[in-house]
């Protein structure tokens, strides 16, 4: 066979029905019981991997050994067959492998040494079925019921200012001026609409591997994320943050004479100045000069189940992904799309400070911009329609961010119930009408922050065309395989999530990397997402709230160490905070987990690692932490934990041995 032929067979295969694969290979392999080992064992109904590979080379199914023991992987990771131990991948060696299909005819059952399963292995309780099933996702407010009919941020009616040095090098990378757009390949393994963290990283992953990849983005490659959203926010709390701990130094008796103020211009500058030097990592440039990628800067619509026209340009894909994002969306309040408001999208232009700003949301976005810019010397004023801050959070911990806040100077107006907004040209721009029961209340700003929440980009992508159901308010409907109603096209991030994080979206496209290209059977379900809001103190979860817990009916018991109990914390003036881990009742599985404190969202790493690795809150006791860190509360947590094991009769028995020895 040619190097050219052998493409088109692997061109073949990436299309070709999984069942049909499987059919001819086993047709072609050498399936029997075999013996090993001294004494010798039998193995039933197995086939050898060295020998596989010379079948599948003998009938063309591959070109080399290298694609043959990747066919083998792949039908291995999708459950086709496996090492009749479950100890190796497919390789060329002397391995055997058992067919699935092969178990299912009514033989005794066997386990992962290959030895029968007997009723002695269940004298021990098995774990029910509801610890080997639960998904560790927690429940999360709903999106506002109105959300559909609320205006959205046109991403490219929004521009990039100022166009300073580092702004035209930011969109050199991400949006580069005269872009030719590639000419199209005949097919693609993969088309990606949408150039944020999913995009990106479905791109990458799939050209990493060998597939044919093009990626549509009409506005900047980097998406939110890079460009207004998690570095430019960062770049400005940092900045918030040193303000804040200049205020505060005479605590630990450092005096400063004279006033502290902020120079909002280099703050402005310093952020775009670390933005484009973030920006080539997710450049045009970089994916398709060095990852092989096509890339076409323009709007991507579907003109049929596999077919995506940019440009004037038709592009045949085999697969594709929308991470098409979201973007911010506007409340219905009379007066308000009239009025000179901020977003997200827009916040990050600022050259010059407003005496006066106006948040509206008190969700993460609204709340981590609204005391930064109260530590840089706005007053500011968050609104709320209820009586509460980030809603999503443990309560507890909401309490302490609000806490925190209002010691900065932040003031909060809850309940809010909007009449109008007005706008006039000067200063204060923008007047918040609120009606309550003695009338109408007045609040007037320099500038209006709108943080009310996100709405899925899902306008004009020609989703229609291509069979793919979606509403305004949700998203794209995707099942549990992130695949869409067009089984070939799939979506990622906040498109499609309700879980709206950067980290969420690029762990959905390495999901969709094996799930589309690779047969592969992952669900979104079984991911473990942590988050953090990065307000001062950090907020950081993983898993499952107290709330969740009581709704689902699950019994657990909850382990609490205060960061004032903590001696890193005391000595460092960051007392304020907590770590908080739920257990199931009765064991040590960690169900959930909240920290409330200055590096809350680097701590809540280690929680997620030991509940995604299956280690218990009783074996973090027994992990030596340095002394001294604010990150030992979590192993004290585990040291609550066994000692609540200590039951009154356990205690006895430790006392009499004791006695006995002395």
């Amino acid at each position: 066979m040619t190097k050219e032929e052998h493409k088109d067979v692997k061109a073949s295969f990436d299309s070709t029905d999984l069942e049909e694969l499987v059919t001819r290979v086993k047709r072609v392999l050498d399936v029997r019981d075999r013996k090993h080992g001294f004494p010798p064992k039998t193995y039933m109904k197995c086939f050898v991997g060295n020998e596989a590979v010379k079948k599948l080379l003998d009938e063309d199914i591959a070109g080399d050994e290298e694609d043959a023991v990747r066919i083998g992987n792949m039908m291995l990771n999708a459950g086709v067959f496996h090492h009749v131990q479950d100890a190796h991948p497919f390789e060329n060696k002397y391995l055997f492998y058992r067919f699935t299909s092969d178990e299912d005819h009514g033989t005794v059952a066997r386990k992962p040494d290959d030895s029968a399963v007997s009723w002695a292995d269940f004298v021990t309780p098995v774990a029910p079925a509801e610890a080997q099933t639960l998904t560790l996702q927690p429940t999360i407010p709903e999106r506002d019921p109105d959300l559909a009919s609320f205006p959205q941020v046109v991403l490219e009616a929004c521009g990039i200012s100022p166009l300073d040095e580092y702004n035209a090098r930011l969109l050199d990378s991400v949006h580069p001026k005269g872009w030719v757009d590639p000419t199209p390949k005949s097919s693609y393994n993969l088309v990606v609409i949408g150039a944020g963290a999913g995009g990106l990283v479905s791109a990458a992953g799939a050209a990493g591997v060998g597939a044919r990849v093009a990626l549509i983005e009409s506005h900047l490659l980097g998406g939110d994320c890079l460009n207004v959203g998690c570095v430019p926010s960062k770049a400005l709390l940092r900045c918030a943050k040193a303000a804040a701990a200049v205020r505060n130094a005479p605590a630990f008796g450092v005096n400063i004479d004279g006033n502290v103020t902020v120079d909002f211009g280099f703050v402005m500058e310093r952020m775009r100045r670390l933005r484009a030097s973030i920006a080539p990592i997710d450049s045009a440039r970089r994916y398709s000069e060095q990852l092989g990628v096509d890339v076409f800067i323009g709007k991507g619509t579907f003109t049929g189940k596999n077919k995506i026209e940019v440009n004037g340009k038709t592009l045949t894909f085999a697969k594709a992904v929308i991470a098409t994002g979201g973007t911010a969306a506007i409340p219905n309040i009379p007066g308000l799309q009239e009025a000179p408001y901020l977003t997200n999208a827009t916040i990050f232009n600022l050259t010059e400070l407003p005496s006066r700003l106006g948040v509206i949301g008190a969700g993460p976005i609204g709340l981590e911009l609204a005391q930064a810019f109260q530590r840089f010397g706005s007053q500011v004023t968050v609104f709320s329609r209820s009586d509460k801050i980030l809603p999503k959070e443990d309560p507890d911990a909401a309490k302490i961010i609000e806490k925190s806040l209002r010691q900065d100077g932040v003031t909060f107006a809850f309940h809010a119930n909007y009449k109008r907004v007005e706008s006039r040209i000067g200063k204060p721009q923008v007047t918040i009408v609120l009606e309550d029961g003695s009338g109408e209340r007045l609040i007037k700003f320099d500038a209006l922050l709108v943080a009310t929440g996100r709405k899925p980009a899902v306008r004009g992508l020609g989703l229609e065309s291509a069979g793919v159901s979606y509403d305004e308010r949700m998203g794209v409907t995707i099942n549990d395989k992130a695949q869409t109603t067009n089984p070939d096209v799939y979506a990622v991030g906040d498109v499609a999530s309700k879980y709206q994080f950067t980290h969420t979206a690029d762990f959905m496209a390495r999901l969709v990397i094996r799930n589309a290209l690779f047969f592969g059977r992952d669900k979104f379900s079984s991911l473990l997402i942590p988050w953090a809001t990065y307000t001062d103190p950090e907020v950081a979860h993983v898993g499952l709230y107290e709330n969740d817990l009581q709704e689902r009916n699950i019994e657990y018991a909850t382990f609490t160490r205060e960061f004032s109990d903590i001696d890193r914390s005391i000595v460092d003036g960051e007392t304020e905070g907590y770590v908080k881990i739920h257990v199931k009742k009765g064991t040590d599985r960690i169900l959930g987990a909240t920290i409330v404190g200055s590096h809350a969202g680097d701590m809540i790493s280690e929680i997620t690692v030991a509940m995604q690795s299956g280690m218990g809150l009783g074996k973090l006791a027994n992990v030596i932490h340095p002394y001294p860190t604010a990150a030992d509360a979590i192993r004290q947590c585990g040291d609550a934990y066994n000692r609540a094991r200590l039951t009154p009769t356990v205690k006895g028995i430790f006392h009499r041995l004791m006695a006995f020895k002395r």
